[in-house]
């Protein structure tokens, strides 16, 4: 099976990315969501940079922030790369073999990512509700801790979804 993710000449201008596959739900949000954070996260860090320089000192709150956009940056553009199959996976085993192989790895993985993130979306909902209980508040701006991690197990909860409607697609390949 020729490899869809890599291009077929030297000349790097001419790579096209894969087409997305037909989705009820657009990535368009996941997409915006990942530039957005990455736009922000590179504008608190240059900012964090320049006034390092220029005075000696810090932005002590930078760190915070960028902790948590390096999280949301992770899960927004893990749920696009789930679905346009451009996660981490072993390649030999997942594109070798007859289609009936692959549909069977493709369940498989599907169904263990599927628990694996439903679970992580109970757990990061625990997490943030145990935070909202017990008042914590981060070190360095002194703001509650559960506005940060709120939104953890939404973002896990769009994985989830996503990965459902991967593995129904597998599912109903014949």
């Amino acid at each position: 099976m020729p490899d869809d993710h890599a291009a077929d000449s030297a000349d790097p201008l001419a790579y096209a990315p894969p087409t997305d596959p037909p989705l009820r739900v657009s990535l368009r949000f996941e997409d915006w969501l990942t530039v957005l954070t990455l736009g922000a996260l590179a504008c608190i860090t240059l900012a964090n940079v320049i006034v390092r320089y220029l005075t000696s000192e810090s932005f002590a709150w930078t760190e915070e922030i960028s902790i948590f956009l390096l999280i949301v940056l992770t899960m927004s553009a893990s749920s696009s790369a789930f679905v346009r199959l451009l996660h981490i996976r072993i390649e030999l085993l997942a594109d070798g073999g007859s289609p009936e192989r692959r549909r069977r790895f493709a369940l498989a993985a599907g169904a263990v990512s599927l628990l694996f993130f439903a679970g992580l979306t109970v757990l990061l909902g625990r997490m943030a509700l145990d935070e909202y209980n017990w008042g914590d508040t981060s070190p360095a701006i002194g703001v509650p801790t559960w506005w940060y991690s709120m939104w953890l197990p939404v973002l896990s909860a769009i994985i989830t979804l996503r990965l459902a409607g991967i593995l129904r697609r597998a599912w109903g390949q014949s």
